[in-house]
């Protein structure tokens, strides 16, 4: 079997959850790495004791637009409190730390009114303080806008380190703004970058055909972080999603024959983490 790196899985959720239990405010989660940098930590050991082979920071919202309404907190600062977040956490051990970023919350024209220049400086201001920490690669995921996964990814290119590319997509195949599998690679290959691939929106079974037709249209290493399904609010109050940890597993186990990296999204838990271990456990046995 080819060589096979375990992602970590949900952080928002999780860190919600810590910060309930501790009586801390349920904030946008990229507060905690200013405010309780311990959950952050406390999460990303979590996820490496549970098999994680890379541990995302905890930037994936953090841009210029995002903070706006929150005075106070400075890009550069929380990117960077973030990377030195995830170095501590996987010094030690064999897990590597990936600057995790996100798409912004503004659209590029023509669909909105964001130029090209500002979408790129934006990008590059948050990669400059992201750097300076020295992560071992780039995350850039949860896309829907091809255009604005190629100006990320130029500007993360730049750096020298392994830059990941994944987008999410609907059950059509497409995303959000129509963007195909088909797109994706031949808009982001020529770019040089190191793996490609989809996220959230899709459990792991629904997701199958698409990261299924990436193996058929790249040779690039594939990543593959599908979610757990829609939330399910329970009389008493508690949460669960459509797939349990055990069944995300199971489900997730056929694309193993396509990927290279692969973890869970949305509604996960560093549980789901354990139970894709286990998984390949049993496959080289």
């Amino acid at each position: 079997m080819k060589k096979f790196t375990i992602l970590d899985g949900a952080t928002g959720t999780c860190l919600w959850e810590k910060a309930e239990k501790r009586g801390f405010p349920k904030d946008p989660v990229w507060k905690y790495n200013i405010d309780h940098p311990e959950i952050v930590e406390e999460l990303q050991r979590e996820y490496i004791a549970a098999g994680s082979e890379i541990i995302q920071t905890n930037t994936f919202s953090v841009n210029r637009p995002s903070l706006l309404h929150s005075p106070g907190y400075d890009v550069s600062e929380v990117v960077r409190a973030g990377v030195r977040i995830t170095k501590k956490a996987v010094e030690g051990t064999n897990a590597k730390c990936s600057l995790d970023v996100g798409p912004l919350p503004l659209m590029l024209e023509p669909y909105g009114d964001m130029e090209e220049d500002e979408c790129r400086e934006i990008y590059e201001e948050i990669f400059s303080a992201g750097m300076a920490e020295h992560p071992d690669l780039i995350s850039l995921e949860t896309f829907t806008d091809v255009e604005m996964l190629r100006i990320a990814a130029e500007e993360a290119k730049k750096y020298g380190v392994p830059v990941i590319c994944s987008m999410t997509f609907e059950k059509s195949g497409k995303t959000m703004f129509g963007n195909t599998v088909e797109d994706a690679v031949e808009t982001l290959t020529p770019l040089g970058i190191d793996g490609i691939g989809l996220n959230c929106s899709l459990g792991p079974d629904l997701a199958l055909p698409v990261i299924r037709e990436f193996s058929e249209r790249t040779k690039l290493p594939l990543f593959f972080k599908p979610n757990a399904g829609m939330p399910v609010i329970h009389e008493d109050g508690s949460t669960t999603y459509d797939y349990d940890a055990e069944t995300f597993a199971k489900e997730l186990a056929p694309a193993f024959e396509y990927v290279s990296y692969a973890g869970s999204c949305c509604g996960s838990s560093p549980e789901y983490i354990a139970e894709i271990r286990r998984s390949l456990e049993a496959l080289n046995e």
